[in-house]
């Protein structure tokens, strides 16, 4: 009576509809299906139903609760009376706390009599808090599909092989140590996680599941791995990563069917042949001996085949029918197996920068590497070689994935990829496996989920939005075809920018690509999400809008009215002929094309800031750079300690591959003979994950003896790329639309520094100094004054590393303050004075400056030693002659 209470004063909270059911409630209900786990109290609403329209609601096969909702208790004791429900949802996970984290529900068993569902198939009660697995779940004798990942099972019941029809189990994340002899006795399941558990030890019965086909077994601690595993002959994915294996038997390697084996991070020092031979092994993060076996080729090594580490000055090698190991300077890593060549070769190797004129970017895709060209092209080998390019790793790979791109006559293709660690670099590398050398770099791309199309059909799901699917039905193809799908998930804040007074609303991006020209013989249906915030239950017809787009995204065309579109809770479905990019908005604009095109446009599009920096200790040295927006910061701080200049640009807009000038004007030029140099401006290509950067020296026409130049360096945007937008093209024609900023430069007045007229000590009285020694020949006062020339703002640092205190720089800087050249030989001299019995103190000096930086100065004063060390030299053989001669006479005498 009291929950009734309770329930009946939340309806009244709730609100009411016309016919006195709570808001939504009656909605919900569609067919044979209760959606109710989106929405604040609906297990309310749910018990509501089943009083006023129980005939209707006893009819469910398919039903949704939150089990984050408080009144979950009371709902399942109600759910016996459904009989003909097939499909159960009951996960928690449905609110957050204040740290972001997923708030279990509070499920922790189910009432006895949930085992009478006679007909249930699926049941999911995953994020919950169960310890045990409820009994009544091994009572469900149709039960096909079962989920009770991220709760907190400690072991499974004896009699759990009694779930006969099962196919389907996932417990991943909870805290099993062990499982029942009886999971042997699945003998249909075909899936089963149970990874990021703690599992010590395996059942021999596991070898029992004949027609399992994904095993994952990783996040757990198991030292070792029954040898009944070979008997899963159906098994096509093992996962046993990140456990604590020691040893893995050799018959795993005899499984027909297996096509992926994870062993990466375990104990193992010591593989079997058979496992290593394995093309598909990943062994990364494994302790394996002395050796470096976490790439395959580095198990080749271990049984002798040469290494070749390459120096920066080599661009060739050889390769022999042995094969080989080759390191390049640049961390680049091949390795040529025995028999790749029957015959030497030499391969010849250059590293290039990227031209956009014929490294052509597809939409989305982010470069990640320079172009490394490798020569004979066309030279066909006996076996794949192996390489492993280093790639500066990009921000997220949510959505994207890395992978090596080729260059193959007349077009760039993607091969097949995998991203490891290679010991000995910092950052990760892409693997892949060739039969010819050419052009080769890595790009990061959309993901891309492929297929092949039988005639009978088949399920193309999305890996980045799973609930993004195209179903091909029988008959769809006379011959098999090969299907692609990409995704591009679209942030709000990016359709906000556009359409913030539209109040549109946007579902994920979907292209579709086959590799046939002929449409398919039957319709193919695609399942899209709904635009975030639109269900089912509120949506007005009237607002979506389907978009169809060109593969170049150059023209969107809304096609709702020549398609059905057919409505779930969260999900959109239609059906189509042909493949191209597909996009659901929700929007009370009639006219979105000009809109979607926009956002598609923005969706490229880069932001970036200019940097102009100059050296402190040359200023005629200047530092450009075109850098994204979120690394300016970092950017700058780490060259503030060796450069000054003004604040960086204000943000401007550039695509991937978009090329731009850097121009020095008002009175400040460069070299005009620079290869990058075009009509005198430095040309740049911009590339987000690549350093944009160039170095140079300025000078200046201008007779700044008398004052500073004060110049400027502006930033132009180049030739417009290929594949932009329309739109986009336009905005960038004209003289002003090329402008993106200007910087100032200034380089600092010249004036002598010592007046010809006056000595060349600036008033310092010090007594004759030779530092040295005879042997190793003089610094002379001029020579301390030559050096002095070359001195700057960087004195004090010098200063320092030839020993003197810092109470000693304070007062030669506080008794020279007006004076910079007073401050350089006071400095020089006094240090002079201190050591000028040193007969070391040369070497000294050279060491002091090379640690200061000043390269120059150290190779000018070893220049002279140099000089005074011939010099002595040839007077003493000059000496040594005269002595012998004058002893000559005195014996003819």
């Amino acid at each position: 009576m009291q929950k009734m209470a309770e329930l009946m004063k939340l309806r009244d909270e709730c609100g009411e509809g016309t016919s006195g059911a709570p808001v939504l409630a009656g909605s919900c209900l569609a067919g044979n299906r209760l959606i109710l786990d989106l929405y604040p109290y609906g297990c309310c609403h749910f018990l509501w139903l089943l009083k006023e329209q129980r005939e209707e609601v006893v009819q469910v096969e398919f039903l949704r609760l939150s089990a984050n909702d408080c009144f979950i208790d009371t709902a399942l004791e109600s759910l016996p009376h459904l009989k003909h429900l097939k499909s159960v949802v009951l996960r928690g996970g449905c609110a957050r706390d204040e740290f972001g984290s997923y708030v279990p529900g509070f499920l922790t068993s189910l009432p006895q009599n949930f085992g009478n569902l006679r007909c249930l198939t699926h049941l999911d009660l995953s994020f919950n808090r169960l310890s045990t697995l409820p009994s009544c779940i091994v009572q469900l004798p149709s039960l096909s599909l079962l989920l009770v990942s991220h709760n907190r099972l400690v072991a499974l019941p004896e009699n759990f092989g009694c779930l006969s029809k099962l196919t389907f189990f996932s417990a991943m994340k909870n805290q099993l140590s062990g499982l029942p002899q009886s999971i042997g006795e699945l003998s249909m399941l075909e899936t089963l996680d149970l990874s990021d558990n703690g599992l010590q030890l395996l059942p021999e019965e596991i070898g029992n599941l004949h027609n399992c086909t994904e095993l994952d077994l990783s996040g757990n601690c198991l030292l070792s791995i029954p040898d009944s595993l070979a008997n899963l002959k159906s098994l096509h994915q093992l996962r046993l990563h990140s456990n604590s294996l020691v040893t893995v038997p050799a018959s795993l390697a005899s499984l027909p069917s297996l096509a992926s084996l994870d062993l990466r991070n375990n104990c193992l020092r010591a593989i079997p042949v058979e496992i290593q031979a394995l093309p598909f092994v990943c062994l990364q993060g494994n302790p394996l001996g002395e050796t470096e076996p976490s790439l395959q080729a580095d198990k080749f090594s271990a049984r002798g085949v040469r290494r070749l580490s390459l120096s920066s000055s080599e661009n060739s090698f050889t390769v022999t029918s042995e094969g080989c190991e080759v390191v390049l300077p640049c961390g680049i890593f091949f390795f040529f197996p025995p028999g790749a060549t029957s015959d030497p070769l030499q391969i010849y190797f250059q590293s290039l920068e990227p031209d956009p004129q014929w490294v052509k970017l597809r939409h989305h895709d982010v470069l990640l590497s320079t172009v490394l060209e490798l020569q004979p092209h066309g030279v066909k080998f006996q076996q794949e070689v192996q390489i492993w390019m280093p790639f500066v790793s990009p921000r997220t790979l949510h959505q994207h994935e890395v992978v090596v791109r080729t260059f193959c006559g007349q077009s760039w293709s993607d091969l097949r990829t995998r991203v490891e660690q290679k010991r000995g670099l910092m950052g990760p590398v892409a693997h892949c496996s060739v039969l010819h050398f050419s052009w080769f770099l890595v790009v990061c791309r959309l993901v891309q989920d492929e297929c092949e199309v039988p005639a009978k059909g088949t399920l193309l799901f999305s890996s980045v939005d799973p609930h993004i699917k195209v179903i091909f039905p029988p008959g769809v193809t006379k011959e098999p075809r090969s299907v692609k799908m990409q995704v591009l998930l679209v942030p709000p804040k990016e359709i906000d920018a556009i359409t913030a007074e539209e109040g549109c609303l946007a579902s994920p991006l979907l292209c579709l690509s086959q590799d046939s020209l002929v449409d398919f013989l039957k319709p193919v249906r695609i399942q899209l999400p709904l635009p975030p915030g639109v269900t089912g239950l509120n949506l007005d017809r009237s607002r979506v809008h389907l978009l169809h787009g060109d593969l170049e995204g150059q023209t969107w065309d809304d096609i709702t009215s020549q398609v059905v579109l057919e409505f779930t809770h969260v999900f959109a479905v239609f059906e189509v002929t042909h493949f191209s990019w597909y996009w659901l908005w929700y929007t009370t604009k009639t006219y979105i094309e000009g809109i979607a095109k926009k956002v598609y446009e923005r969706l490229r599009l880069y932001q970036v800031n200019f940097i102009a920096l100059q050296r402190k200790k040359d200023p005629e040295q200047v530092l450009l750079q075109c850098v994204p927006k979120h690394k300016v910061d970092p950017v700058v701080k780490k060259l503030q300690p060796r450069y000054r200049g003004p604040e960086p640009s204000d943000m401007v807009e550039m695509f991937e591959g978009e090329q731009f000038f850097a121009a020095f004007e008002r009175g400040i030029s460069i070299d005009m003979d620079r290869p990058d140099c075009v009509d005198g401006r430095l040309s740049f290509i911009f590339y987000s994950h690549l350093k944009n950067m160039k170095e140079v020296y300025v000078t200046s026409p201008v007779d700044r003896k008398g004052q500073a130049v004060k110049g400027q360096v502006s930033f132009y945007r180049g030739a417009v790329p290929e594949n932009i937008p329309e739109d986009a093209s336009r905005r960038r024609r004209g003289s002003d639309s090329l402008w993106l900023a200007t910087l100032p430069i200034k380089l600092p007045q010249l004036k002598p520094r010592w007046d010809e007229n006056a000595s060349p000590l600036c008033g310092f009285s010090f007594p004759p100094l030779n530092l040295g020694s005879a042997e190793t020949g003089y610094l002379t006062q001029a020579n301390l004054l030559s050096i002095a020339r070359r001195v700057g703002p960087d004195w004090q640092t010098i200063g320092l590393n030839l020993g003197l205190t810092y109470q000693q720089i304070e007062r030669i800087g506080h008794n020279n303050r007006e004076d910079l050249d007073k401050q350089i030989l006071g400095m020089l001299f006094s240090w002079a004075q201190q050591n000028s019995k040193d007969p070391d103190c040369v070497s000294k000096l050279i060491a002091a400056m090379k640690e200061s930086g000043r390269q120059d100065i150290a190779d000018e004063v070893e220049t002279i030693i140099d000089l005074g060390r011939q010099k002595y030299n040839e007077s003493i053989r000059r000496v040594g002659l005269e002595q012998g001669s004058s002893t000559e006479d005195s014996a003819i005498a």
